[in-house]
């Protein structure tokens, strides 16, 4: 397990808390902003507004016909410890579109598991904190445990096999081409979260 409870870590993530909201408050904000064709973040573009949509219809496909495997389920069910799960995102992120479902999907099941969202953009100073190869890449899972005030572990942005992927595709390329990002979104749509259900199981074992 990834221990990452520095006190100015713990503290910033106990302050965030605060501020953050539900998954459904998300939900709902995300399709404000298909509505109105706006994205979160302070930068607006047509290209992030486009996205957004995109990511809504997804959230609001997996959210209805998202299929967990049983046994993980049973895994979040017995889970006891009482924890909060953080995860950083924005609208226009495909990744965290195809996984903050499976997370809802995950925490609906658990008896003491809290679910909330954070933007990114408004919460750099936490984002830091938990960078990707020094890049700010989203979805970020934080978990904290709310009995000893603790950063216990974290994920993303993406399922374990993607990381990898990625890593592959860009030491060979240099740089993510729109057939490489087209490939990924089709491996996400096939795979319909079950890697990332089991990247998440890993985090309650």
């Amino acid at each position: 397990m990834k221990i990452i409870n520095t006190i100015h870590t713990n503290t910033l993530v106990k302050e965030s808390l605060k501020k953050a909201i539900s998954y459904q408050e998300y939900r709902g904000q995300v399709t404000t902003h298909t509505e109105n064709g706006t994205s979160s973040g302070p930068q607006q573009s047509e290209a992030l507004s486009s996205y957004t949509l995109l990511n809504n219809s997804r959230m609001k496909r997996l959210d209805k016909t998202l299929k967990i495997d049983e046994t993980i389920l049973g895994k979040f069910q017995e889970y006891q410890k009482n924890i909060t799960w953080l995860v950083l995102a924005e609208s226009w992120c495909g990744d965290a579109a195809h996984a903050m479902p499976v997370m809802n999907k995950l925490v609906t099941q658990a008896k003491n598991i809290d679910f909330k969202v954070l933007y990114r953009d408004e919460n750099k100073e936490l984002m830091d904190l938990f960078l990707t190869n020094g890049s700010m890449s989203i979805p970020k899972l934080i978990v904290f445990d709310n009995e000893t005030q603790e950063v216990i572990n974290d994920w993303g942005p993406s399922p374990l096999i993607i990381i990898n992927k990625t890593k592959e595709f860009k030491a060979t390329h240099d740089t993510l081409t729109p057939e490489f990002k087209k490939e990924i979104q089709v491996w996400y749509n096939q795979n319909k979260g079950k890697c990332i259900a089991s990247d998440l199981l890993k985090l309650i074992e």
